[in-house]
């Protein structure tokens, strides 16, 4: 049963800014390796994504107005855009350095996860306006234990993961991790596990959600070396049996078992890959290349979306960005038709057509627009990130 929020009102009626924590100094500890044995529990016919189907919207995201949010990190603002027009609308503050705008997991309220603003931005679906923000120490990120009980915070300067409630966010267990750069988190078909990337070394970590203990960590990098690899967004197969991990240094994605937590496979996509997002019936994967790591002195970057088979394991094409740009994160309309991503470097969001491959528009936007979140997308619930629906 989909829980229904009770969060929003209490937390419009702050109306004011609040400060969090001031930032702390990430630790350098040396990771520890340490060996997972193999859980496999996903039946063969099973889709993860046979509920977040072309159009098949719940009540709560039925009665979302359509919109588009572009956190813009160097700018700490939201852009609005109206995907009818394809222009932005209105743009609002937030906190310092917004990184993803999220649905909560009963798609009553969109997060705008401030980063070093130390807070949470809360928007109305319905409405598409925003609340007083709410202070959370270090949301780089944000995502919810399949069975709705809690928000984890990404907390990656402070090298943890904080649980909270998933209404009220309180905090109720800080797990810290003996990585660097935690970001991405994706969970395994029985809701036990959950394995997030660690982008500064190169790592995956795996999480048992009952008791909140990390399990193991994984090096990814193929000669075991760690420094090239720098692991971004992770998404499960339809079937739940291969994780795929976009990775940004490698160029391509890591694949992994995620039971015996061993990688399995590796997919050269292009340079900078980024972010995974699967097509409305889950019989495709979308894989953007950012191009540039960074800001290429003031010349566009290679970037292009790959398109992959995840029953294959097969490329099956490959979209340029005319002219280049840097596509980063975002998600796929409701009705399947077009992939949204922000343009990291360019200043700018990008459509494509999912039929033809074909970017339709290109639109301007702030400084450093980061992970995008189309709205509403079809689903029963929202496992965080920029809609991880189920």
């Amino acid at each position: 049963m989909i829980l229904v929020s009770v969060a929003w009102c209490a937390l419009v009626a702050l109306g004011v800014a609040c400060r969090g924590p001031t930032r702390d100094r990430a630790t350098e500890r040396a990771p520890a390796i340490r060996a997972v044995a193999p859980v496999d529990t996903a039946p063969r016919s099973l889709n993860l994504y046979a509920a977040a189907g072309a159009g098949m919207l719940s009540p709560a995201a039925r009665r979302a107005k359509p919109l588009v949010y572009v956190p813009n990190s160097k700018d700490g603002t939201v852009s609005v855009i109206d995907p009818r027009s394809y222009h932005v609308v209105r743009t609002f503050p937030t906190g310092a350095l917004p990184q993803h705008v999220v649905p909560a997991y009963d798609l009553g309220i969109l997060w705008v996860a401030n980063n070093l603003g130390n807070s949470l931005t809360p928007i109305d679906p319905v409405t598409g306006r925003e609340g007083g923000i709410v202070p959370v120490s270090d949301p780089y990120n944000l995502y919810f234990t399949p069975d709705g009980r809690f928000a984890v915070v990404i907390a990656e300067r402070r090298q943890r993961l904080d649980f909270r409630d998933a209404h009220t966010l309180a905090l109720v267990a800080s797990v810290p991790v003996e990585c660097r750069g935690v970001d991405h988190m994706e969970f395994t078909a029985d809701g036990r596990y959950a394995l997030a990337t660690c982008e500064f070394s190169g790592q995956l970590l795996k999480l048992d959600l009952a008791t909140r203990q990390i399990v193991g960590y994984l090096l990814l990098d193929p000669d075991g070396l760690g420094p090239r690899a720098m692991p971004q967004d992770i998404r499960s197969a339809p079937d739940g049996r291969v994780f795929y991990v976009a990775d940004m240094m490698a160029n391509g994605v890591f694949l992994v078992d995620p039971a015996a937590f061993r990688r399995i496979g590796f997919i050269a996509t292009g340079k900078g890959t980024h972010g995974i997002y699967p097509s409305r019936d889950g019989r495709l994967l979308y894989v953007s290349n950012r191009g540039w790591n960074t800001v290429g002195g003031g010349r566009r970057g290679p970037g292009s979306v790959t398109v992959l088979d995840p029953a294959t394991r097969a490329i099956v094409a490959t979209w340029p960005v005319p002219g280049g740009g840097s596509p980063d994160m975002g998600n796929v309309t409701a009705d399947g038709t077009e992939l949204w991503l922000s343009g990291r470097y360019d200043e700018e969001v990008y459509v494509f057509d999912t039929a033809t491959g074909r970017l339709t528009h290109r639109i301007g936007v702030g400084r450093e627009p980061h992970g995008l979140c189309v709205w509403p997308q079809p689903g029963r619930y929202s496992l965080g990130h920029t809609g991880n629906m189920r």
